[in-house]
């Protein structure tokens, strides 16, 4: 089963995406994510400039060997561009194999390990009441999980807030980085206020997410996991910046509160002294991020050791391509947590026909040979690439800081 054409399709229905084409002379054709948030371009010039021309004439069945061909062959390892590029190969190679085999992926995984995939989604508001409508949203839909964010009293703007109700967070916006603004303080001030007032609210039969999003020090993030223990949430999610993995024993001193982190690792050895000293609670690695399904089983079985869960990014600004290759590994790892799900809006469904479901609070990925999704070229041409750019952060008095 040689690949006879690889290719990359830079899209834009609502959001960007880079979406890797394999075709193999036997018909069977594979698709998978290389989206890379503000940065898809480079992305897209690894995989056609070096990755694609390597793939032509390979055994698409001999999706180890290519692995390790495309990460050990490069000599210089690692990082998101290539560790991304590398897993769209990965994917893309899982959907064909499995397609050639006439079953859903997960089915060649190893089967299911569950019934369905505990998701959560994402309620905010410029206001506590606002939050509390978001949230009993959430609730409605059938969400048991749900990750909650406010805007911090006295700053201009703040992390996870939609724009308005019922609408998705968006960070990328503009072909240059807006800027916003933080206060550490004022936000270790409001954070244990909402997380009481969710609780007030709605009780303790609803899983409580909150994310940080790097944005503390090792004792300021102590602190905050001790202020928020009696509420019992279910994670603080990426409390101080992630490269420093020995940062995290600060925290683990100071708290019992459960800690995630993990959405911006590339590999193994990102998290390997996190999950061996068992600093973590969930890893939070992604397909797309972490070099495919091929090397996050390898991650996830390492954790599984330490007794750590797994708790995939799933943000929209990873296509369905992705979030499909996410539920195939979530529905057949041991140690599975939970998996993050913001969903997809506007023209998407154009571009992405999925097999996926969503009932009550859990996700299936469906019986659909393969990933169980289908990529439109035709559609996604109508979509053009639209430069956006993350956010930067800066403290009250111009610092840059961790967005």
């Amino acid at each position: 089963m040689k690949i006879t054409d690889a290719r990359v399709v830079v899209s834009s229905p609502g959001r960007n995406y880079v979406t890797l084409i394999i075709e193999t002379e036997d018909g069977v054709t594979g698709i998978g994510d290389a989206t890379l948030n503000g940065r898809e371009l480079s992305v897209a010039a690894y995989l056609a400039d070096h990755l694609c021309p390597l793939l032509i004439g390979r055994d698409a069945r001999r999706i180890e060997d290519t692995w390790h061909y495309l990460y050990k062959g490069a000599y210089w390892r690692r990082g998101p561009v290539t560790m991304t590029a590398i897993a769209a190969v990965d994917v893309a190679l899982w959907d064909i194999k499995a397609k050639a085999a006439g079953m859903p992926l997960y089915q060649l995984l190893g089967g299911a390990a569950r019934d369905g995939v505990l998701v959560y989604g994402h309620a905010s508001g410029t206001t506590l009441d606002d939050l509390s409508a978001d949230f009993q949203r959430h609730l409605d839909l059938g969400y048991k999980a749900v990750r909650a964010q406010a805007a911090v009293p006295g700053l201009d703007k703040t992390y996870g807030i939609a724009g308005g109700s019922g609408t998705v967070y968006e960070p990328a916006n503009g072909n240059r980085p807006q800027e916003d603004t933080w206060e550490t303080t004022a936000y270790l001030d409001f954070a244990p206020v909402m997380m009481g007032h969710i609780r007030e609210r709605f009780g303790y039969g609803v899983h409580l997410l909150h994310d940080v999003h790097h944005r503390l020090s090792p004792i300021e993030a102590g602190r905050l996991g001790a202020a928020v223990e009696r509420y019992r949430p279910f994670w603080i999610e990426d409390p101080t910046p992630a490269e420093d993995q020995s940062a995290f024993r600060v925290i683990r001193d100071h708290t019992t509160t459960p800690i995630a982190v993990g959405e911006v690792f590339n590999s193994i050895w990102d998290c390997q002294q996190l999950i061996t000293e068992r600093l973590i609670d969930y890893i939070r690695t992604s397909v797309s991020h972490s070099g495919g399904i091929t090397h996050l089983r390898r991650i996830f079985s390492l954790a599984e050791l330490y007794g750590v869960r797994t708790g995939s990014h799933g943000a929209g600004d990873l296509s369905p391509a992705a979030m499909a290759a996410a539920l195939h590994v979530d529905l057949t790892v041991p140690n599975f947590g939970i998996q993050e799900y913001m969903g997809h809006t506007g023209p998407v469904g154009e571009v992405f026909r999925t097999s996926y479901t969503f009932t009550d609070g859990y996700m299936h990925p469906g019986d659909a040979p393969g990933l169980g999704v289908e990529f439109d070229e035709d559609a996604a041409a109508r979509y053009p690439y639209d430069p956006k750019y993350l956010p930067v952060n800066r403290r009250l008095d111009g610092t840059v800081h961790d967005w």
